[in-house]
């Protein structure tokens, strides 16, 4: 086999149609178009999403509205109640969390909120802390750093 023997697999190609070339080519006349109407004219038709005159999808729809700023910091937030599993003198990071299934991900960093009781002194390492979490935490003996 050489490279001038190659042809295209049998039945996988077509001739193209060339439409208004005469009756006698079957697509003469109105050139496959039908009779008359909008879609038989040149550059006639709808636009992209138009219905017939029915109100369109895009405008049924409810709209997204406001705004949402992209400098925003999206924290993943631990109760104190989540804390409560560790030992007393435990040393709470984010990588612990995370290890411990208490998180998912640490997202943009951790935020200690002040929900529930603490019990241990515990040193706890977030990026933020509520005024009450870090109150209990301190209140219990631990201490609370600002990553």
């Amino acid at each position: 086999m050489r490279l001038n023997d190659l042809r295209p697999a049998p039945g996988s190609t077509h001739a193209r149609k060339r439409v208004g070339r005469g009756t006698g080519s079957g697509h003469g006349t109105s050139a496959g178009r039908g009779t008359k109407g909008q879609k038989a004219r040149t550059s006639g038709g709808v636009r992209p999403g138009f219905e017939g005159g029915q109100t369109p999808l895009y405008r049924r729809l409810p709209q997204r509205r406001g705004f949402r700023s992209f400098t925003r910091k999206e924290y993943a937030i631990v109760n104190l109640d989540d804390l409560d599993r560790f030992e007393a003198g435990t040393e709470v990071t984010p990588e612990l969390l995370v290890t411990s299934r208490v998180v998912k991900n640490v997202k943009d960093g951790i935020k200690i909120l002040g929900d529930g009781e603490l019990t241990k002194s515990l040193t706890v390492r977030a990026h933020k802390f509520s005024k009450t979490a870090e109150e209990k935490i301190k209140a219990a003996g631990g201490t609370a750093e600002v990553l």
